[in-house]
C-alpha cells in the first residue's frame, strides 16, 4: 500500500508542476501591465486636469438657495422645500435681488403648461416703442361764452310787437326781435327834426346854418346812445316824421337761448328781453385727472367723436385748461374749440374726446398685465419653468392699449396677460402659507 501510495504521488506530481508554473508567468504579466499603467496615471495626478477632463457636476458654491415656489424658504446649502418638495435653488444676488426685489405679501408661482392652457394664461413680451401720447376722456359741448349776445333797452317803454316768438329761433344780424313805443324815445326823435327844422331854416334865411350844426349834432348821438340803428336815423333826416315804435334788432346772427318778454309787456332800461347765441363755434369742456396734468397743455390737437356721427371725427384745440381743482371729483376742465359752420354740433352732447400728444420712444406693456395692488403696481414675469415671479413697476403714460413702464422691466421680459389675477390670488396664499411655515 505504501508502494502504492509512494507511486500514486509520484505520478500526480507531474501535473501540478505546470499549475504552478502558470501562476507565476501570470503573476509576471500582470505585474508588467500594472506596472505600466502605472507609469501613465502618476504623472497625470500631478498635471492640473483640463476643461473637457473637468467632473461634469461639481460641489455647489456656498451660497443663499431658495424655493422657486416659496421664496420665503431659504437655505445656506442645497436641499429641498419643507411645504412643496422641490429642490432649492441658488440665488443670484447680481440679478435676482439688484432686479427684481421681492414684492411684500407675494411670492412666485409654478404652473405646468397643462395647467396653463386649462385657466387661459396668456404672456406678452416687452417691447420698445412709440408712446403717441394720445389719451382719451370724456367731454360735453357747450356753447361758447363768447359768442352770447343780450338785447337791451336803454329807456322806458312798452312791447307793441314781437316779430321773434320762441327760443330755439334762428336769426339774422340786424333782423327785428320786437318793436318798442316809448315816450322819451319819440320825444328825441322831435328834438332831432326841431334841430335839422332850424338848421334848414337858418340856411334859407343866408346865414347862421353853422351855428346849428352842433345843435342837429347833439340831437342825432342823444339817438345813437338810445340804440337807435344809423337807418332809421337817416329815414328821419329824409322824410322829416316821427315814429311812434322802434324796432330792436339782433346785434348777431345765431339762434335765440332765451326770451323774457310778450306783447304789451313794459320795459325799463337795464332788462334784457333776448339772448342770442352764435353757434358758429362751440367749447367741449373735458375732464382731466390728476395724474393727467402734465400732458395737458395748450394748443393740444383734439378730435372728438359722437354718437350721432359715427365714424365721423371734428378736429379742435385746446383753448386753456382751468386752473381749480374740482374737490368733488378731483378733476379739472379742459376748454376745447370747436368749429361747427354747419351747427352739427349741439350743446349738451357729450362725447369721447382724444387729445394728441407728442410721441416718443418707451418700453411698452398691454395694460392688462398690470395689477394695482393697493399703492403699488404689479405684474407677473414669466421664468424658466414656468415660474411666474411677481414684480413691482413704475407705470407711465397710456398709448391705446398699452402702457409706458418707466422701471422694473427689461426690454424682451415676457409678461402675464391673461389669468394674472389668479395668479395673484394664489401668490398671495403661497406667501401667507410659507409666512406661518417659517414661523
Amino acid at each position: 500500500m505504501a508502494q502504492g501510495e509512494d507511486q500514486h504521488k509520484t505520478e500526480a506530481a507531474p501535473p501540478s508542476a505546470p499549475r504552478s508554473g502558470t501562476r507565476v508567468v501570470l503573476a509576471l504579466l500582470a505585474g508588467i501591465v500594472l506596472g505600466a499603467v502605472g507609469m501613465r496615471w502618476v504623472p497625470a495626478q500631478h498635471e492640473p486636469p483640463r476643461a473637457e477632463e473637468a467632473p461634469a457636476t461639481s460641489a455647489p458654491k456656498p451660497g443663499l438657495f431658495h424655493c422657486p415656489m416659496h421664496p420665503a424658504i431659504t437655505s445656506d446649502h442645497p436641499g429641498d422645500c419643507p411645504i412643496c418638495g422641490m429642490k432649492l435653488v441658488a440665488v443670484d444676488p447680481e440679478k435676482t435681488e439688484a432686479k427684481a426685489p421681492p414684492v411684500p405679501g407675494m411670492a412666485a408661482v409654478a404652473i405646468d403648461p397643462t395647467r396653463q392652457q386649462l385657466i387661459g394664461l396668456r404672456t406678452a413680451r416687452a417691447r420698445e416703442g412709440a408712446l403717441a401720447g394720445t389719451w382719451r376722456t370724456v367731454g360735453r359741448i357747450e356753447v361758447a361764452p363768447t359768442r352770447v349776445r343780450k338785447t337791451n333797452v336803454k329807456v322806458d317803454g312798452f312791447v307793441e310787437r314781437i316779430f321773434v316768438d320762441f327760443v330755439g329761433q334762428g336769426v339774422r344780424k340786424g333782423q327785428p326781435l320786437f318793436s318798442i313805443y316809448s315816450p322819451s324815445l319819440l320825444a328825441a326823435q322831435q328834438e332831432y327834426l326841431l334841430a335839422l327844422q332850424t338848421r334848414d331854416a337858418a340856411a334859407r334865411a343866408g346865414g347862421g346854418a353853422e351855428a346849428n350844426d352842433g345843435l342837429v349834432e347833439a340831437a342825432r348821438r342823444r339817438l345813437e346812445l338810445w340804440d337807435v340803428p344809423e337807418g332809421e336815423i337817416e329815414r328821419l333826416a329824409q322824410t322829416r316824421e316821427a315814429s311812434k315804435t322802434l324796432a330792436v334788432t339782433s346785434p348777431i346772427a345765431g339762434v335765440v337761448t332765451a326770451k323774457n318778454i310778450v306783447q304789451g309787456a313794459r320795459v325799463t332800461p337795464g332788462e334784457a328781453p333776448y339772448e342770442i347765441t352764435d353757434l358758429g363755434e362751440v367749447w367741449v369742456m373735458a375732464d382731466v385727472y390728476e395724474s393727467d396734468l402734465p400732458r395737458v397743455h395748450a394748443g393740444m390737437k383734439a378730435t372728438l367723436a359722437l354718437a350721432s356721427y359715427p365714424g365721423r371725427a371734428f378736429s379742435g384745440r385746446v383753448a386753456f385748461v382751468d386752473p381749480l381743482l374740482d374737490p368733488n371729483t378731483r378733476t379739472l376742465k379742459a376748454h376745447l374749440h370747436f368749429a361747427n359752420p354747419k351747427r352739427e354740433l349741439k350743446p349738451g352732447m357729450f362725447g369721447e374726446v382724444v387729445l394728441e400728444g407728442s410721441a416718443r420712444n418707451a418700453l411698452l406693456i398691454p395694460g392688462d398685465a398690470v395689477i394695482h395692488a393697493g399703492g403699488e403696481d404689479v405684474v407677473f414675469v414669466a421664468g424658466p419653468a414656468g415660474v411666474f415671479s411677481p414684480r413691482v413697476v413704475v407705470i407711465g403714460g397710456k398709448s391705446g392699449d398699452d402702457v409706458e413702464v418707466k422701471s422694473g422691466l427689461g426690454d424682451g421680459e415676457a409678461v402675464v396677460t391673461r389669468a394674472n389675477f389668479l395668479l395673484d390670488s394664489e401668490s398671495r396664499l403661497r406667501a401667507s402659507l410659507a409666512a406661518a411655515g417659517a414661523k
